[in-house]
Formats: structure tokens, sequence, C-alpha cells
């Protein structure tokens, strides 16, 4: 049994490296920090103070956080997912996506610093590229990068959000774009696009890759897709009508994480998804907006693997004991 005092030093470690979490990854204030852990400014600095000669702060935050750990585990053993990672929650959408993101690119990096030649896979998105911003440039060319999602609508217009490239940029590897608009204009269009030799070879690649790290959206007006143009204001419609609940890579899922078969699903051009998920499928994405849309995705094995935050996975939890 462990005696009092190393409880208490642990504990204390544990608001430290929180505190740390909030002020040099989030983005907090000395005083924001201290209104959200709920001790007075001085002591907020103390544990900032803490967290720096104790060493836990380096790049990244290097203490575990034992209320994030003990949520990431009970969503890990409840879906069986290969991995499962839980970063504080902060208060805004914009800090959430920072730490989320913060986190993805820990494991991104890993695999880009390998000497073996690696094929990863993406789709887009914000928090997808707010992760991409955070690597380090770097000399790779052994390695694939490959998206799963096109990136422009079906009259030609680009997304802002788009990961492929950038990342391909920043680190000297291969890219492999897909060749399509995100939904084509009819399913015509969407069968002639899908028998062009470059989307096979994406789509081949895609199959093979290592990980593939996949954002997560809902379905709603003015919800990413919707926003970024890639599908209209009758899409949108006819989805929700559908029941559609989340998004990944544009193809639409209802609340039990299955699939649709019609709506704009019969016209996604991008690279099919496997249901249930045969390969690592990491989901990165946070924000209570999207806690239907993530759960959903679990329940129907669409990912294997989830980086999100704190009040997501309680959220989950909670619902998940009360279906229960």
């Amino acid at each position: 049994m462990r005696d009092p005092v190393s409880e208490r030093r642990d504990r204390k470690l544990d608001l430290a490296a929180h505190a740390a979490w909030l002020y040099y990854i989030a983005g907090n204030t000395q005083e924001e920090v201290a209104v959200k852990l709920r001790v007075s400014r001085q002591a907020a600095q103390r544990l900032i103070s803490l967290a720096v000669s104790e060493k836990l702060i380096k790049f990244r935050l290097d203490h575990p956080l034992k209320g994030c750990i003990e949520l990431a585990e009970a969503l890990r053993d409840k879906f069986q997912l290969s991995l499962c990672e839980v970063v504080p929650s902060s208060g805004s959408d914009v800090d959430c996506c920072k730490g989320i993101s913060t986190c993805a690119a820990n494991y991104l990096e890993t695999y880009l610093t390998a000497k073996t030649p690696t094929i990863l896979a993406f789709s887009s998105g914000r928090t997808l590229r707010a992760m991409v911003e955070q690597i380090p440039t770097m000399d790779q060319p052994q390695h694939k990068i490959v998206s799963i999602i096109g990136n422009m609508s079906h009259c030609g217009r680009a997304g802002r959000y788009e990961v492929v490239m950038h990342l391909s940029d920043r680190v000297g590897s291969q890219a492999f774009p897909v060749p399509t608009p995100v939904v084509a204009t009819n399913v015509e269009e969407r069968q002639l696009l899908q028998t062009q030799r470059s989307f096979i070879t994406v789509k081949n690649l895609a199959e093979q890759a290592r990980a593939t790290f996949v954002g997560i959206s809902h379905v709603a007006w003015n919800a990413p897709l919707h926003q970024d143009g890639f599908i209209n204001d009758d899409e949108v419609a006819e989805l929700i009508d559908l029941g559609a609940v989340g998004e990944i890579a544009g193809w639409a899922y209802d609340c039990q994480g299955v699939l649709l078969q019609q709506g704009t699903n019969r016209r996604v051009a991008s690279v099919p998804l496997q249901q249930p998920a045969q390969r690592l499928m990491i989901g990165v994405a946070g924000g209570e907006k999207k806690v239907e849309a993530i759960l959903a995705a679990l329940h129907g094995k669409l990912i294997t693997g989830l980086i999100t935050d704190e009040r997501v996975a309680q959220v989950i939890l909670a619902k998940l004991n009360l279906l229960n």
C-alpha cells in the first residue's frame, strides 16, 4: 500500500500537469487556468512552475492525466479499440481542437520519423489540418501519404482544409491525392471517376495504409460538409431526413453507425469505408456537437482508434450508462 505522502505528491503532479496543459498547449492565461482549476491565481502560477521544475514540460506535455487515462481505458474496453487517447477539455472549440491535434501529431510523428517505408492515409478537415501544422519539417521521401477523400466540390471549388499535399510538403514524402470531387454530380459520373487508373492506384494504397487518420463530423446545417460547399442545402436536408448523424470522408451514417444506402452516399467519390474497419482507423475529433457522430462511428465500428477530448468521453460514457 502506498504511503499518504506519495499519494499527495502524485495528486499535486497531476494537478500541475493539468495546469501546464491549459497554459502551454491550450493557450489559457494564468487567470483562466485558475478559474478552470478552481484555485487562486497564485496557486495556478505555482502549479505551472512546479510542472516546469519537475520537467513535466518539454515540447509536449510529458505527464499522464489520471482522469483522462481512466476515460480512455473505459472507451477502449467498451469498443475494443486498438488506440484511445483523451485530452483535457478546456472550454472553447478552438482550445479543444488544439489539444486533440497536439495529441494526434504525437502519434503521427512517430510514424513519420520511422526509416522503414510506410503508407499513411488521411481524410481532411480542420482538426487534421491543425495536426499537420504541428509536424516539424523533415526529409522522409520513403513514405507515401495518401488521401481517402477528394478536395473539391462537384463544381471545382477547392476545400480549405486539405491534408495530404500540405503534409507532404512538410515532410518530403510522396503524395497521392484522390483525383475526384467529394461528391459527384450523379451516379454515372461517380462510377466513371472511380474506374480511372489514378483513383484505383490511390484506393489500393489506402487499403495498405499502416494507419488512417480521419476526421469525424456531425451532419447538420452549416456542419463542415455543408459549410465548405461539398453538399448543398437540398442534399443536407435529405441526409437529415434519412437519419444521418455523422460523416467520415463524406460518407454519411445513422445513429447506429450504419452507412446510408441513399442520399449523397450514392454519389460519394471518396475511397469506400470498410464496415467494420479492418485496419487501424483513428478518429480524430472532439467538441460536444460531435458527440452523437463519434458515438455512432464507435457503434458502427467505422473506426478502431479514437483521439478525443475529456468532455466528449464523459458524455459518451454517460449515455452508455443510461442505455445499459
